[in-house]
Order: structure tokens, then C-alpha cells, then sequence
């Protein structure tokens, strides 16, 4: 419990929401009612305080331009608990991992939560005012749903639905003539989105079925529970000694990238032991590796110029050791 993990839910979601704003324009026109200008709204992550608070002050007097009306900000303000779409806790679902299609992943099913945004519309004329909310309220009814991505390690995507709560207006006309007219519609929203918990990585689950066998008929001693496992091997190591290549210059515990002599014999989603450690080819580049580290818990080690890279095929997993029980000592159930 406890452990590190992060998948970015919040912040995607902060800037999908964000996005749903980023096209939104408004046309002037003349008497003769011909569109003179168009401008496009410009849109920022921020509170509404911080624009009003540049609108009253400027550090250079002789600056003609303090900012420029209309624009809008938005800002995500709170994070509650949905106990409407509350589901159970503890049912687990499997997905393939994106990044090794032979890997299973497992999580939780995640947890419902609101995040509540604040949109400000700030604008000088209310003409302009009132093309921006006519240009974003006809498409919550209440509400408008959009797809994010919450874990892209297992590809999950989902449905977020953002809900118009409520909509307020201000108009601050009161005071001298030095006092420069603000209007702001302030509408605010509901995200109801997802939250992940650790998604569990390793190697791909090995028991294929497990049975049960009961003792049965006249016996009156406590029955003896057997489990029987059946599993399908995958190797680890290299046990055919079969040599693909060699590195080009000294590794660190901490590079991905890894240069190599001769990579034509090597393919991505493959496995690699190098000196005992096991790594994972997610990508290749004439003679350059993108590989995942340490993987099925080989301890990461640094490496030398030279050290050899083996294989692990099919001919290995058919190389492993009889007897191995991987763990299961058959003392354990779940």
C-alpha cells in the first residue's frame, strides 16, 4: 500500500477540459453590418482575481495597454467523492500492457471523482460577452462528454461527462471614468471522471487453470485440500548460449538507450539477457536499442564495452530448469 505510481488522470483531465475552449472567436461588424475584424478569444489556465488584479495595476504607467478584453481563464477548484457511480472495490480487470502485447496488467476498477472548473469570460462590450457564452452553452444539456485517455499503459480510455452547473454574470460599471468597465460571466462545471490506483506489471500470468480435489464418500477425517497447477513456462535467462551481438560502449544503471554492434538479428517486443540482466525491446533505430530495464525482477546492473547480448526464444522457455515452481509452493492459495 502506499506504493509510487502516477498516471497523470487529474492533469489530463485539467487539460481536456481546457481544450473544449480553445477555438472559441468573435466577430465586429460596422453599420452596414460587415464583419470588420475577427478575433480570436484567447484562453489561460489561471484564478479570475489575478486578470482583475492586472486590469487595476500597471508597473509601467506609460504602457498603453494593461490587457487585452475579451478572454477567458479557467481553473479547476475542487475534487469530491461520487458515491453514485461508486462500484466494487475489490473486483479486479485485466488488460494487455501497451507496451509488451504478451505482458498482462492488472488494477482495481477505479475510483469516481468530480473535479469542479470555474470558466471566466472577461470582456469590456457585453456584445462580446454574449457571443462567447452563446458559442458554449447550446452543447451542455447538461452536459457534454469527452474522451480521456486515464491510463495509457493499459490504453483505458473513457467517457468523461462535464456538467454546466450554473452561470453568473457581473458587471462592475459603477465608479469614475478612470475606472476601466469589466464584464464576467463566470460558468462553472462538474468533470466526472476516473482515478486509477497501481496497475500491476511483470511477467505474463503463468497459471493457465487451477483444480481442486476434495476428499469424498465414507472418510470422516478432515479433508485435505490439493491444488494442481498448470503452467506454461517462459524463461528469464538465456540458456542456449546463443550470442546475438555485443555492446558498443560502457551502460549505466540508469540508460534505456543501448548501442549496439550488429542489431539486425534483434526485434522489437523481444527479450534480451545481458549478463543477467533481463531487458525488454521496445524499439529499435539502425543499431540502437530502446529497452526496458531489470525486467521479471533481474536486478539492474551497470555493463562494459564488449558484454555480450543473448537471446531468449522459445528454445529457452523449453530449457527451464524441471522442478522450478516459479513460487507456488503449493502451500499458498488464493
Amino acid at each position: 500500500m502506499f506504493e509510487y505510481f502516477y498516471h497523470e488522470i487529474l492533469r489530463r483531465t485539467v487539460i481536456a477540459f481546457g481544450s473544449l475552449f480553445n477555438n472559441i472567436s468573435i466577430k465586429h461588424k460596422n453599420n452596414s453590418d460587415d464583419v470588420v475584424s475577427i478575433i480570436k478569444v484567447p484562453l489561460a489556465y489561471g484564478p479570475t482575481q489575478k486578470f482583475l488584479a492586472r486590469l487595476n495595476q500597471s508597473p509601467d504607467l506609460n504602457k498603453p495597454v494593461q490587457i487585452t478584453l475579451p478572454r477567458m481563464s479557467f481553473e479547476f477548484t475542487g475534487l469530491t467523492y461520487d458515491a453514485t457511480r461508486k462500484s466494487t472495490t475489490t473486483q479486479i480487470f485485466t488488460a494487455k500492457s501497451t507496451e509488451d502485447s504478451k505482458e498482462i496488467k492488472k488494477s482495481y476498477l477505479p475510483v469516481p471523482y468530480n473535479m469542479q472548473f470555474e470558466l471566466s469570460i472577461m470582456s469590456k462590450l457585453n456584445d462580446d460577452a454574449l457571443q462567447i457564452v452563446e458559442q458554449i452553452i447550446p452543447y451542455f444539456q447538461p452536459a457534454y462528454t469527452m474522451t480521456v485517455e486515464l491510463a495509457d499503459i493499459i490504453n483505458e480510455k473513457r467517457d468523461i461527462p462535464v456538467v454546466l452547473e450554473n452561470i453568473t454574470m457581473q458587471d462592475d460599471y459603477e465608479g469614475d471614468f478612470n475606472t476601466r468597465r469589466v464584464l464576467i460571466y463566470t460558468l462553472r462545471f462538474t468533470a466526472k471522471t476516473y482515478l486509477f490506483g497501481p496497475i500491476s506489471s511483470g511477467t505474463k500470468d503463468i497459471i493457465k487453470k487451477s483444480t481442486i480435489s476434495y476428499i469424498a464418500g465414507d472418510a470422516t477425517s478432515t479433508p485435505v485440500r490439493e491444488v494442481v497447477y498448470s503452467v506454461e513456462p517462459r524463461a528469464i535467462k538465456n540458456y542456449t548460449g546463443t550470442v546475438l551481438t555485443n555492446i558498443v560502449s560502457d551502460i549505466s544503471t540508469e540508460d534505456t538507450l543501448i548501442e549496439v554492434n550488429n542489431a539486425s538479428s534483434i526485434s522489437t517486443n523481444t527479450y534480451l539477457d545481458l549478463e543477467g540482466e533481463e531487458l525488454y525491446v521496445k524499439s529499435k533505430s539502425g543499431n540502437v536499442l530502446t529497452v526496458d530495464r531489470g525486467r521479471d525482477n533481474t536486478t539492474i546492473t551497470s555493463h562494459l564495452a564488449g558484454a555480450p547480448i543473448k537471446s531468449i526464444t522459445a528454445a529457452d522457455d523449453a530449457l527451464v530448469e524441471e522442478g522450478d515452481d516459479f513460487g507456488f509452493d503449493g502451500n499458498t492459495f488464493w
